[in-house]
Parts: structure tokens; C-alpha cells; sequence
């Protein structure tokens, strides 16, 4: 069994795990709450199982399964090892899909790993929102796997609204080919402890990823958005924006890198981190990378921590 990441591994250094890996948990059990309407197609989960009853008919194909996992990313592993459900939704070339929306709700002391496989066919498109939500100490680790092929836009939009008491730790990796855009927004409100860790790798020409965040974070909330963008083509585009607003004793992460190969010239990658601390106690950590092997690129990042102008507050 895979051993849950420490923080002697450099990308878990600011994001210690020892508390999930001290709580116990159980069996899942009835799952009861309101699913969000948001008026489109929907996909829902309850305690990582998929509720055919609460769903909807998609007008592409979906089907549920588990995939086989090769990767060094320890979550990622876990998640192979016992997951049991999960979306896999492959839009054909050429089509608009419009939206679906995936929700999951967790309750108990429930440990639920989640895999979904999302495909978008030559020029396809598709808006997918995910709301997480729940209650008690449980634990949420989906995987998100993404391929967009040549021309193919997702707009890829999230909520995660977690209880108080969860854990929530959510990998995302998504291809490009030439000419695809991923458009993604994550907000978090929930969980004591989260992280959404994405890598996303433009593999084609002309491809371009905006990868954007917002945490709103109070009480002893810890907050991890982890980012690693992978310009392998050339006349890429890739924009980070991760906002961060935190009060009492929360503390926030952004861990950023941009990497850019020899081939990937004309690479235009920026990345931006802002956090606003509400309180003395409030702890913010920024740690952009930049690993260029092209010459003639545009790449920067920037970063602003501080706390509100007295002035401006009571003025």
C-alpha cells in the first residue's frame, strides 16, 4: 500500500499530512442531503458511489469506471488502490456539449477516492462544474484526468465547500494537443485540510491553460494549491492567478512552476499569487518556480502578501 507523502518530499513541504494519517475511518454508509439544481445535466456521487437515482441523462456518452494508475505522484497511487467509482465522459469531435455538473457528498468517517476521466474529441467542448460537499472528519481524494485533443475547450469550474472536519486532496492532469484550451477555476471554502494539485502539460502547438484560485479561509483551515504547468510545444500560452483571503490562524499554500523545454519556443507563461492576511495568527507561504530551457520565451511571476491599509479600513 502506498504510504501517504511527507514533508520531507520538497512539494510537501508547507502541507503536513500527519493528522489524516492518524484519523481512522469506516465503512460508508446512507448519505443524506440536498444535491445542488443548477438546471443541467448532472452526475452525483454519494460517499464516492455513483447515485443513477439523483443523476440525470447526459446527451454523450458516460460511463463509471476505474482505470489502471502509472505515476509517481503518491495521491494519485492511493487513489488507483481503492477507488471504486468515478466519471468517464468522452465528447465526441466536433461536439458542444454544454455543461454537466458532478457532485459529490460525503458524510461519516468515510475515506472515498474518486477517478474520472474526461475525453473532449477534435474541436469538442465542454463546461463541467464540480461541487464537493459534506459533514464529519472524512476523507475526499478524487483524480481528474483530462485529455483535450486538437481544438478542444474545457471550461472546468470548482467548488469545494467541504465539512469543516474533511479532508480534501484532489489531483487534476490534463493534456493539451495543438490549439486546446483548459480554462479552470477552483474556489475553496471547506475542509480543515485541502489541496488541489494540478499538472497540466500543453503538448501541442498553440495550445493555452489558465489555471486560477480563490481560498477564503478562517479558524485553524489549511489550504494548499499546488501547480505545475508543462510547456512541451511551441507558441504556448499559461496564466496562474491564485487569490488567497485568511483570517484567524488559517494558512494558505501556492506552490507554482512553470516549466518550458528546448522545443517550446515563444512560450508566454505568467503566474500570479495574492493574500490578503486578516489576522496576526494568518500564515501565507509562496513558492513560484520557473525552469526554462527555451531562449526566447516571456515568463514571470509575482507575488503580495500583506495585510488590509488601517487607514483605508477607517477612513
Amino acid at each position: 500500500m502506498t504510504a501517504l507523502p511527507t514533508r520531507r518530499l520538497e512539494a510537501w513541504r508547507y502541507t503536513d499530512l500527519r493528522s489524516l494519517a492518524e484519523t481512522q475511518f469506516a465503512d460508508a454508509g446512507p448519505v443524506r442531503g440536498d444535491v445542488p439544481d443548477l438546471g443541467i445535466p448532472r452526475l452525483v456521487f454519494l460517499n464516492g458511489a455513483f447515485a443513477a437515482d439523483l443523476s440525470s441523462r447526459l446527451n454523450f456518452a458516460a460511463e463509471f469506471t476505474a482505470v489502471a494508475e502509472v505515476s509517481e505522484l503518491p495521491l494519485a497511487l492511493i487513489n488507483a488502490e481503492h477507488a471504486r467509482d468515478g466519471a468517464t465522459l468522452n465528447i465526441p469531435a466536433g461536439v458542444d456539449a454544454g455543461a454537466v455538473l458532478i457532485v459529490s457528498i460525503s458524510q461519516g468517517a468515510v475515506a472515498l477516492h474518486p477517478r474520472h476521466r474526461i475525453t473532449l474529441g477534435a474541436g469538442a467542448r465542454l463546461t463541467m462544474i464540480e461541487i464537493a460537499k459534506g459533514e464529519g472528519a472524512y476523507w475526499h481524494n478524487p483524480v481528474t484526468d483530462i485529455a483535450l485533443e486538437e481544438g478542444a475547450v474545457l471550461a472546468h469550474y470548482r467548488l469545494q465547500d467541504e465539512g469543516r472536519d474533511a479532508f480534501h486532496l484532489a489531483t487534476i492532469r490534463a493534456t493539451l494537443a495543438a490549439g486546446a484550451g483548459y480554462e479552470s477555476f477552483t474556489a475553496v471554502l471547506g475542509s480543515k485540510l485541502s489541496r488541489t494539485e494540478s499538472h497540466v502539460a500543453l503538448n501541442g502547438a498553440s495550445a493555452h491553460a489558465h489555471l486560477n484560485a480563490a481560498q477564503l479561509l478562517g479558524g485553524a483551515q489549511h489550504g494548499d494549491i499546488t501547480t505545475v504547468v508543462h510547456h512541451t510545444a511551441p507558441n504556448c500560452a499559461s496564466r496562474q492567478t491564485v487569490k488567497s483571503v485568511l483570517n484567524d490562524a488559517a494558512h494558505g499554500v501556492f506552490q507554482g512552476r512553470i516549466e518550458v523545454d528546448r522545443i517550446a519556443q515563444k512560450t508566454d507563461g505568467y503566474q500570479m499569487n495574492q493574500a490578503l492576511l486578516l489576522s496576526d495568527d494568518a500564515e501565507m507561504d509562496i513558492k513560484p518556480e520557473l525552469q526554462i530551457f527555451a531562449d526566447d520565451v516571456k515568463c514571470s511571476h509575482g507575488a503580495t502578501i500583506g495585510a488590509p491599509d488601517q487607514g483605508q479600513l477607517f477612513s
